[in-house]
């Protein structure tokens, strides 16, 4: 910019040189990622806590800036919104955000860069947190003025707006008894906030706290609502099959093979496994390692995680077909006849600033 502004009397011609060479360079994939995906994980590690950027409030800000700058030329900007939600819902569900403040600036930066549409669901996310803050702590009220309603575990509960968050799978899990008990008494105070509402459980993102009695001392197990599940079969069982606890959990194969290999294969050997191997099959049985301890009184037992980027790609390609649709009807409309070139022409011209058709 400096040679362009003083170099070049910031000539018109010099800018479009400019615009046109930094598109080149910044749509070519980098190891096999877009920069689009590379942008939005550098945000992620800028904002999240604990993350590799170790920097000021100025510094995030500055660097924030010319993150949006860059994503100008990007020609994949929806894959980057996509990516950035994905990181986004993480953060604020897990309560891994370093600072609201900066998450709502960059929102800001993005709305005035790419448009409102770009952003209205990340700040529908950003806001649906801080109402589901005030939502929980008027369940806890509730739950203090209705001692008979209380579930004898503590429970909470984040409500969001489907249309504003990536979409999960969410699964009929067979919750265990404890846990049945807890979806019913928030079912019950979430009817006299609302009736026109439907709560769908999405268990995949939960996570529960449990002690584990083991022979040596009790250990907090920090585990996904799912791992809870299974563990919590052992309290009436003392040995499953396989099978038997698919059966139980209403699970399917490729879910329930991840959950078992966390709690039997992998660093915490919570359950033990028959045979002793190191991966899961329908034959195995199930014991509960009474055996089992750990050097902490606390530990995270954690999920492998999943390759969620086909998935991503996916989504976005096929938003972009209904985008494309949206397009030619809106031309067609307007113009009531049209050339085919011309037509192509003002449709990529349109989406442009989105993707490159």
């Amino acid at each position: 910019m400096a040679y362009v502004t003083d170099c070049f009397q910031n000539h018109t011609l010099f800018h479009k040189a400019l615009k046109e060479a930094f598109e080149v360079f910044c749509n070519k994939t980098v190891t096999g990622s877009s920069s689009a995906e590379l942008l939005a994980t550098f945000c992620d590690n800028i904002l999240k806590k604990g993350g590799s950027e170790k920097l000021s409030d100025e510094a995030v800000e500055e660097t924030l800036e010319k993150v949006v700058k860059l994503l100008a030329y990007i020609s994949d900007k929806d894959l980057f919104a996509e990516f950035y939600r994905k990181k986004l819902a993480r953060r604020l569900l897990f309560d891994r955000s370093a600072n609201d403040d900066h998450e709502r600036s960059i929102l800001t930066k993005l709305k005035q860069q790419c448009g409102g549409q770009f952003t209205s669901k990340m700040e529908g996310m950003v806001t649906d947190l801080t109402l589901a803050r005030e939502n929980q702590a008027s369940f806890e009220d509730y739950l203090r003025s209705n001692s008979a309603a209380h579930p004898g575990i503590d429970l909470t509960v984040t409500v969001l707006t489907t249309g504003f968050w990536p979409s999960y799978k969410s699964f009929d899990l067979n919750l265990p008894a404890e846990m049945v008990k807890c979806v019913e008494v928030f079912k019950g105070f979430y009817e006299t906030k609302t009736k026109h509402r439907k709560l769908t459980w999405i268990y995949s993102l939960g996570t529960c706290q449990i002690n584990g009695k083991f022979d040596q001392k009790s250990i907090e197990l920090i585990v996904s609502t799912y791992q809870a599940a299974v563990l919590l079969l052992f309290n009436s069982s003392d040995r499953l099959s396989y099978s038997e606890i698919m059966a139980q959990l209403n699970l399917n194969h490729d879910d329930l093979v991840r959950l078992l290999h966390s709690l039997s294969c992998a660093k915490y050997k919570i359950l033990s496994k028959e045979p002793n191997t190191k991966t899961i099959s329908q034959s195995d049985y199930f014991e509960f390692n009474s055996k089992f301890t750990d050097k902490l009184r606390r530990i995270k037992v954690p999920l492998p995680p999943v390759d969620e980027r086909k998935k991503v790609v996916e989504d976005v390609d096929k938003d972009r077909r209904y985008a494309i649709d949206a397009a030619i009807v809106r031309i067609m409309k307007s113009r009531k006849v049209l050339g085919h070139q011309h037509l192509v022409s003002e449709c990529v011209e349109q989406l442009s600033r989105m993707f490159k058709v």
